[in-house]
């Protein structure tokens, strides 16, 4: 027998919106593996939970993996979270998933919030298909490539950003993009949430950098024929 590895999706912000069976999962396993403990403490104490909490992050992923493999082999069920929303998107529980299969460990999801869905969801562009591109790269130079990349793109797509670099990549964004319709959500769920619209022109003169940032742009469209403008 071996343990369970459970994915736990956590709020975004606001910790009414944690479903009954995450909270039930967080009660019942053995331990949970956390991105910030602080702030997974916060989670627990609001809803008066006392389960075992150890820390899993960007930079400690290879030898607290190991350590978790381990407690799982031995029958232990562990709950890996995220700083918020869904773990393994855009964050280091994905080594952790791969590991788990690796040994052929139980792994189950607990759906819950995601940022990426909840902005493409109240943001007015094109939900039917899109593209989740995570974090761009931090270097302009390969940002550039990638958004180079995209420049036929006709998909919504999905990029978060920190907010020192959001201002920056706005600019790269309209350079190589040119100035397309796009929705900035920031501080998802919580108090000063913010959904700001318009073109990459005019959210690069309103953004606040501040909190975390998902940002969508709509996805390229041929320009209408001399022909076509005729009939």
């Amino acid at each position: 027998m071996k343990g369970t590895l459970y994915l736990v999706g956590t709020p975004l912000g606001n910790l009414e919106d944690i479903t009954l069976r995450a909270l039930r999962v967080l009660r019942e396993v053995d331990f949970i593996a956390a991105e910030d403990t602080r702030r997974t403490r916060k989670l627990l104490s609001h809803y008066q939970l006392h389960t075992p909490l150890t820390s899993y992050h960007q930079h400690s992923r290879k030898r607290k993996g190991d350590s978790l493999i381990e407690s799982l082999l031995r029958e232990k069920d562990v709950a890996l979270v995220s700083d918020s929303g869904m773990p393994g998107i855009s964050d280091p529980g994905y080594q952790l998933i791969q590991l788990a299969l690796d040994n052929n460990i139980k792994i189950v999801p607990v759906p819950g919030p995601t940022a990426l869905i909840t902005a493409l969801a109240a943001s007015g562009l094109p939900t039917d298909s899109f593209l989740f591109l995570g974090f761009l790269s931090r270097r302009e130079g390969r940002r550039k490539k990638e958004l180079q990349e995209l420049r036929e793109e006709k998909r919504s797509i999905i990029i978060y950003e920190s907010p020192h670099r959001i201002l920056k990549t706005l600019e790269n964004i309209r350079e190589v993009l040119g100035d397309r319709q796009a929705v900035i959500a920031r501080e998802l769920t919580k108090k000063f949430e913010e959904i700001s619209r318009g073109k990459i022109s005019e959210l690069a003169e309103k953004v606040k950098p501040k909190g975390e940032i998902t940002l969508i742009i709509k996805g390229f469209q041929k320009s209408p024929s001399l022909t076509n403008l005729h009939k």
